[in-house]
């Protein structure tokens, strides 16, 4: 038995998650989107999971790159995580125009982000979305604070005083 469909999305819309822009460069071409749904999968080895609408160009091209990064958005980056969600596709179809990023095998690090490089170790679609373990290559810590995401808006994270 499952939950109502829209009785799940409002109940997730109640999690913050991180906005992080996952990008990719290879064969299938460079690609970029912005997702919520991260994180860490094990410290032994160090790995990572992200999920990718499984029929979208982002998806299709981690699968035939093999490989990807996840962009951890700094939290004055809202242009940014809002250019790599595509809604601006048609005014924008580059969406790499412009950016200052720093080119890896694996995909594009944006701007001050903290960047996971990854290889693709494995991929499993599961309804409408292919979930994507990567085993991490590298790590570029940026030091900043996240951007996050929840009821349809953008936060900012601040330590809850005693």
């Amino acid at each position: 038995m499952t939950v109502a469909r829209g009785a799940f999305v409002a109940a997730m819309r109640q999690v913050a998650a991180t906005v992080t822009v996952v990008t990719t460069d290879g064969p299938a071409g460079m690609a970029g989107a912005t997702i919520s749904a991260f994180t860490s999968l094990s410290a032994d080895p160090p790995s990572v999971l992200v999920c990718l609408r499984d029929d979208s160009r982002i998806a299709r091209a981690v699968e035939e790159n093999g490989v990807f990064c996840v962009n951890v958005l700094p939290e004055d980056a809202v242009d940014l995580a809002r250019a790599f969600a595509g809604r601006f596709d048609e005014r924008m179809p580059n969406r790499f125009a412009g950016l200052d990023v720093s080119e890896t095998r694996f995909g594009p690090i944006l701007p001050r982000a903290t960047a996971f490089t990854c290889e693709l170790g494995h991929r499993h679609v599961h309804g409408s979305h292919a979930i994507c373990i990567g085993n991490v290559t590298d790590i570029f810590d940026a030091g900043e604070k996240p951007l996050t995401y929840m009821r349809g808006t953008y936060h900012i994270v601040r330590p809850k005083k005693a």
